[in-house]
C-alpha cells in the first residue's frame, strides 16, 4: 500500500483541531476527514468518525496496525507542517 497523495486545510481559527486531510491510497481510494490536533504540545492524526445511538464515537475508517498508522501519521504530519511553513513565508 503506498499513500500517492496527501490534501490538507489548515484550520482558521486553530483551537485543537489544526487542519483537515484526505489521503489517497495506490491512486484509487480516497479517505476524507483526517484531523490533525493537538493535545498537551503533542501532535497526533484523528481518523475519521461518526457519532453513534449511544453518544459515543465510533472510526468509520482506520488502520489495523501500528506500521500503517505510523506510516499515514507521518505523511499527514509532514504535509502539516509543510503547509505552516508555507503559510507563514513572506508573500512576494
Amino acid at each position: 500500500m503506498e499513500i500517492t497523495e496527501v490534501r490538507l486545510r489548515l484550520v482558521k481559527d486553530p483551537g485543537k483541531l489544526k487542519a483537515a486531510a484526505s489521503i489517497t491510497i495506490d491512486d484509487c481510494f480516497v479517505v476524507h476527514d483526517l484531523r490533525v490536533v493537538e493535545n498537551d504540545g503533542d501532535i497526533f492524526i484523528a481518523m475519521p468518525n461518526k457519532r453513534i445511538g449511544t453518544g459515543e464515537f465510533r472510526d468509520v475508517a482506520h488502520p489495523i496496525n501500528n506500521e500503517t498508522r505510523d506510516y499515514i501519521a507521518q505523511l499527514v504530519i509532514d504535509k502539516y507542517k509543510e503547509e505552516l511553513k508555507r503559510a507563514s513565508a513572506p508573500q512576494d
